[in-house]
């Protein structure tokens, strides 16, 4: 056994038991008065694994962290497994932050196996799935609660959110549809030119938008608009504590605060989609008219021959499932936010992330489906 001088009043131990060098940290530790030092500690030994414990610790600032510190980027160049989890976590915490605040050129940390780093992304994998999978059911719950007592309903709040992400969100919805059609029209003019099919412009618009891009555009235009202000207003709920104060009263943070969200945008998305459509359409139209010559009322009639109700039906079901997507990404980030300024902004850019991961799966779902079906 190995032990620093009593008078240090910083006291360490050190015992090897089974290849493990099992470090004990007591006393009181102080950066005014003399402390030890692991290079001195260790005397030229290498173990192949050290334990860190903290045993009958009276009083302890800086002195103890640099010394932990030491430890850790002792173990990073030697490539030795280092097991703090006997420190408090409040330890661990600052260790942390002293790393990040001190990060130098140490060598990347060998310590852990390959297997070791498979089963902890493993964990916090199948963390995620459970938050998520615990959300989702609360949810299903919330909406079971809502279709059986619509009355308890806070209608005033679903109201105030489909203004929010419906009638505000018009503007940018429309420049973006517009723009759209334009440039398709455009890209399409190019080649439909040089083989004399000048007309089928309305047909490369008009199903281009209905079924495609007018659901597309507006779900990633909701994604950065409405799903990161859910995000944001949900993870700044949380860092002040107002949804843990729903929590204790009893009141579900997900049928309070979730469910009108989640309404609001199911209701306004398919509008905000056909909306979407008869502006692209539009800017179609408008080239046909100046590029092509083509009068409105022959790019109408055309685009008849080729869009129906079928068309219709597939945007308006894929606003329908874009909407349910951006809502559901914005509020499960905005909840599992950190309790920061800055978990603040870090949900609001994974929701937007997330949202337009998923739209872009689901959209590749739905030509599958859809051509399997023969829609």
């Amino acid at each position: 056994m190995v032990a620093v001088p009593e008078n240090s009043r910083a006291c360490a131990t050190a015992e090897e038991s089974g290849g493990v060098l099992v470090v004990v940290v007591s006393g009181v530790w102080r950066i005014t008065a003399p402390r030890p030092t692991w290079v001195g500690f260790l005397a030229g030994r290498t173990p192949p694994r050290v334990r860190v414990e903290v045993a009958g610790l009276e009083k302890w600032d800086s002195s103890l962290l640099l010394f932990l510190f030491e430890v850790q980027q002792w173990c990073r160049v030697a490539g030795v497994d280092c097991n703090l989890e006997d420190v408090p976590q409040k330890m661990r915490t600052l260790l942390g932050q002293l790393e990040t605040a001190q990060a130098t050129s140490v060598p990347f940390n060998r310590s852990e196996s390959f297997l070791t780093s498979v089963g902890a992304a493993t964990l916090e994998t199948s963390r995620k799935v459970a938050e998520f999978s615990r959300f989702v059911g609360d949810f299903v719950l919330s909406t079971v609660q809502f279709v059986r007592s619509p009355h308890k309903f806070r209608w005033r709040d679903c109201l105030n959110e489909m203004q929010q992400c419906g009638a505000m969100a018009l503007p940018i919805v429309s420049l973006i549809s517009f723009l759209v059609g334009v440039t398709l029209a455009y890209t399409g003019a190019i080649v439909l030119r040089q083989y004399g099919g000048d007309i089928f412009i309305a047909d490369l618009i008009g199903l281009s938008m209905v079924r495609e891009m007018g659901a597309m555009m507006t779900a990633v235009v909701l994604a950065g608009r409405t799903g990161a202000a859910f995000a944001a207003t949900l993870a700044n709920m949380k860092a002040n504590e107002e949804i843990d104060a729903l929590e204790t009263l009893g009141i579900s943070s997900v049928h309070f605060l979730v469910l009108p969200r989640m309404l609001a945008m199911l209701l306004m998305m398919p509008l905000l989609t056909l909306y979407a459509n008869a502006l692209g359409i539009l800017g179609g139209m408008a080239v046909a008219l100046g590029l092509l010559s083509i009068s409105p009322t022959a790019y109408w009639v055309e685009m008849l021959t080729i869009v129906d109700m079928s068309d219709l039906s597939v945007g308006v079901i894929k606003g329908v499932a874009f909407g349910f997507i951006v809502g559901l990404a914005g509020c499960l980030r905005g909840l599992q936010a950190d309790r920061s300024a800055v978990g603040v902004g870090q949900a609001a850019t994974s929701a937007v992330v997330t949202a337009i991961l998923l739209i872009i799966i689901a959209d590749a779902i739905f030509a599958v489906i859809f051509n399997i079906l023969g829609w």
